[in-house]
């Protein structure tokens, strides 16, 4: 599930391999300050990321995670110019994130409307949403306090490192050491076996689209202390970069397998390529066709492997 295995290391050859290229390519690539960027422009990956790995697991998803961080952001935001204290500031955008996790788990699990359309529509409806709360315009100069308090250093490692740390030594716990995890996975295998099994279905999909909404949440609170703003675009390409890095990583799109590390890797893949590119002269648009062609290119070689192991296990059963 989440083991060290050949996917890991082939993801962490290939970032060793484009960092050197890279820093071949571009005299500012090596450097501590695109390093620093490099690590800022991930952090709220990570945490997305680790959410759409347990959906995937499930055989679900959700489209509409780049949406939903915008409207967490902007509870953030608001926390902020309340005079929130930071680590409460904080709290907001989790808290936030859940309900909205909540919400699409009522149209997904209990309005029993598939994840790709439910999520799809909830897409359209936080966008006008993100639209009506920011009335066309930006909310910038956001007080300093989360950002100091994200920023600060343990041991000369920042705040946010031990965060995102942590979330996913928490997600590992639940996955290795709890029921959650073998029920998460036997409902991505199948569900039907699961329900028949005694797995409590529904209660594990509303949390699992509940914890996702969470950890994006969390995403939005990292987003507003990394930027300080808020703007109309926020979380446009949240979710396809997720999806990629997530699938790259080795979590089966058509559920029943997860990797932890495999999604750490994949996001810190993504963001070197991405930023690679911007460095040797790539236009920041070509950021999506990089993104989306890693991930035609790896379910072109998962899916027809995934029906040949479906096909020989069918065989095997005869």
């Amino acid at each position: 599930m989440i083991a060290i295995g050949g996917r890991e290391w082939a993801l962490l050859g290939a970032v060793i391999v484009a960092t050197i290229l890279f820093s071949v390519a571009s005299p500012y690539f090596a450097t501590a300050g695109n390093a620093g960027t490099i690590v800022r422009n991930s952090t709220e990956l990570m945490l997305a990321g680790l959410g759409m790995t347990l959906l995937l697991a499930m055989g679900s998803i959700d489209v509409s995670i780049g949406i939903l961080m915008g409207l967490a952001a902007i509870a953030v935001a608001h926390a902020l110019l309340a005079a929130f204290a930071p680590p409460l500031a904080l709290l907001v955008g989790p808290l936030a994130g859940a309900g909205l996790g909540l919400m699409t788990a009522l149209v997904v699990v209990l309005g029993r409307v598939p994840a790709i359309v439910g999520t799809l529509g909830l897409l359209g409806i936080y966008r006008m949403g993100v639209f009506a709360l920011l009335g066309g315009q930006w909310l910038s100069g956001l007080p300093v306090g989360l950002t100091e308090l994200m920023s600060s250093r343990i041991l000369g490692v920042p705040l946010s490192v031990f965060v995102i740390a942590f979330a996913y030594l928490l997600v590992w716990l639940a996955l290795r050491r709890t029921p959650y995890g073998p029920q998460l996975l036997s409902i991505g295998n199948s569900e039907e076996k699961a329900r028949l099994s005694g797995v409590p279905v529904t209660k594990i999909r509303i949390a699992t689209f509940v914890i996702s909404g969470a950890l994006t949440g969390l995403a939005a609170s990292f987003y507003v202390a990394n930027y300080r703003n808020v703007e109309m675009a926020i979380g446009s390409t949240l979710a396809l970069d997720a999806i990629a890095a997530v699938v790259l990583g080795g979590t089966s799109i058509m559920g029943g397998r997860c990797s932890l590390l495999g999604t750490a890797l994949g996001v810190i893949l993504l963001r070197i390529l991405q930023n690679g590119l911007l460095l040797v002269g790539v236009p920041s648009l070509w950021q999506a066709v990089v993104t989306g062609g890693l991930l035609i290119g790896v379910l072109a070689l998962e899916l027809p492997a995934s029906r040949m192991g479906e096909m020989k296990t069918k065989w095997m059963q005869r």
